[in-house]
């Protein structure tokens, strides 16, 4: 198990928080995962993906912060400031479900939560809102899903899938830069790779494009279209902020639109201007998404 040093953290620009940990288990030993907060009211929980960390929100969160939002930004396992199992056989689906839930459901008890998911960010929580739909007041879909392998996988995402399986070096700035609208500047980039001092410390980000099912018979895919079933009975709003320059996930709100019966009558709305990370290109559009079931 390998860990980030702590001052890597210290100084990185526009992010003035602390990171504290909750440590969780889910078949390989006691993991420390990384909590990020600011602010006081009104829990708005908001989930990065691959191959970020939670410093993809540093532009979104002092907006709900200011509007008087609790906001609450965990690392994944393997990102950021969180623990990093170093063998890839250690990064399974199921086992960052399991992660995620014991960290936020158990450890910290979130409740009354209005969810923002991005990526990896949605894949897994919107597992986590399956599960346990009563802790979540609303959920803001953004630039993700929740495949089963029943379908066709976009042509982007399988380039990137087998892109990523075999790029060594594995540049995590340059290819947040590489999905992002606006041109990061280079310490911006480098904070995306600080969490990564060596390749070793890599296996979360390498390993979780192959993790998404692409085929029926992926080992997940009965606990995604067991989700599926349950998120066709969450009632609550689910409102979906898709940008309009991702090719990956383009297209992908119209299957929420269609079978969450929350997703109804929801002011839906399509970002301009945003790649993949839509929070690096858009973030005032995305503090608003949020705002508007957080504090309606």
């Amino acid at each position: 198990m390998l860990t980030t040093p702590p001052e890597t953290f210290d100084g990185l620009p526009d992010w003035p928080y602390q990171a504290t940990h909750v440590t969780v288990d889910a078949g390989t030993g006691p993991v420390r995962v990384a909590v990020w907060e600011a602010g006081a009211g009104p829990t708005v929980l908001l989930l990065h993906g691959e191959p970020s960390w939670a410093y993809l929100y540093r532009r979104v969160a002092p907006l709900l912060v200011d509007a008087g939002c609790r906001v609450v930004m965990p690392d994944l396992v393997g990102f950021g400031a969180s623990d990093k199992p170093a063998q890839l056989s250690d990064h399974t689906y199921a086992r960052h479900v399991e992660w995620l839930r014991q960290a936020l459901h158990e450890q910290l008890d979130l409740r009354d939560v209005v969810l923002f998911c991005q990526d990896w960010g949605g894949l897994l929580g919107l597992r986590l809102v399956a599960a346990d739909p009563e802790r979540y007041t609303g959920v803001v879909v953004a630039n993700t899903g929740l495949p089963t392998g029943d379908q066709q996988m976009p042509e982007a995402f399988l380039r990137w899938q087998a892109h990523a399986a075999q790029a060594d070096p594995f540049p995590v700035g340059s290819f947040v830069q590489g999905a992002s609208a606006r041109t990061l500047d280079d310490t911006e980039v480098a904070a995306y790779d600080a969490p990564f001092p060596s390749s070793a410390h890599q296996a979360g980000p390498k390993v979780m494009p192959s993790l998404v099912p692409t085929a029926p018979d992926d080992p997940e895919a009965p606990a995604q279209r067991a989700a599926w079933e349950a998120l066709q009975r969450f009632e609550r709003p689910l409102l979906t902020a898709f940008s309009d320059g991702d090719p990956i996930t383009a297209g992908g709100e119209r299957v929420f639109h269609k079978l969450v019966p929350g997703a109804a009558g929801q002011p839906h709305r399509t970002i301009e201007g945003g790649g993949h990370f839509l929070q690096e290109d858009r973030p005032v559009e995305c503090a608003t998404a949020i705002l508007e079931l957080r504090l309606p």
